[in-house]
């Protein structure tokens, strides 16, 4: 909060409200890292402020190692993720929020026997686009995007170096 600010913004009548049910029609299911992300509220619909993804984590399942300039908070509805934050391991569980902030190398997995559920916030917004461009839309929550097969995979992956840079993005 600023000090010495007397008022707030106007509201702005061109934003509206949104409204997402993950099991709903129209809502992007994208399958990507092993697991299904839902686009709940995209950069669209906050001025890109944030986006908010639900997170499909089947066992074994979630990203290698990376970083990025961007905050990113997890929140674990259901099932537990290990999650390595610069080195050092830690196991998040149902309830429990983790907040990774910008730059750091982080990583998640879910070392769990059945799927995880995650709530993702990314504040700026941006990360739902790379999970877009990179991923394999899929119709469910939890429906799981196909194997890629060793080519689709390499291609996958040139894919992702490529488009890191953009969202300001790094593989390690």
């Amino acid at each position: 909060m600023n000090e010495g600010t007397t008022s707030i913004p106007r509201d702005d009548p061109d934003r509206q409200l949104a409204i997402a049910d993950p099991e709903g029609a129209g809502v992007p299911h994208v399958g990507i890292a092993g697991g299904t992300y839902t686009i709940l509220v995209s950069g669209k619909d906050t001025a890109g402020k944030y986006c908010l993804i639900d997170m499909h984590v089947p066992a074994g399942g979630g990203p290698p190692p990376h970083r990025h300039d961007f905050e990113e908070s997890f929140t674990v509805l259901a099932g537990e993720i290990e999650v390595t934050f610069r080195g050092e391991t830690q196991v998040l569980r149902q309830g429990q929020t983790a907040n990774i902030p910008a730059n750091a190398p982080h990583r998640f997995r879910n070392t769990g026997e059945g799927p995880a559920r995650l709530l993702c916030l990314c504040a700026p917004a941006g990360q739902e686009e790379f999970f877009q461009l990179v991923g394999t839309p899929v119709s469910g929550r939890t429906e799981a995007a196909p194997k890629p097969g060793p080519e689709e995979q390499a291609a996958l992956v040139a894919k992702i170096r490529e488009l890191a840079p953009r969202f300001v993005t790094e593989m390690l």
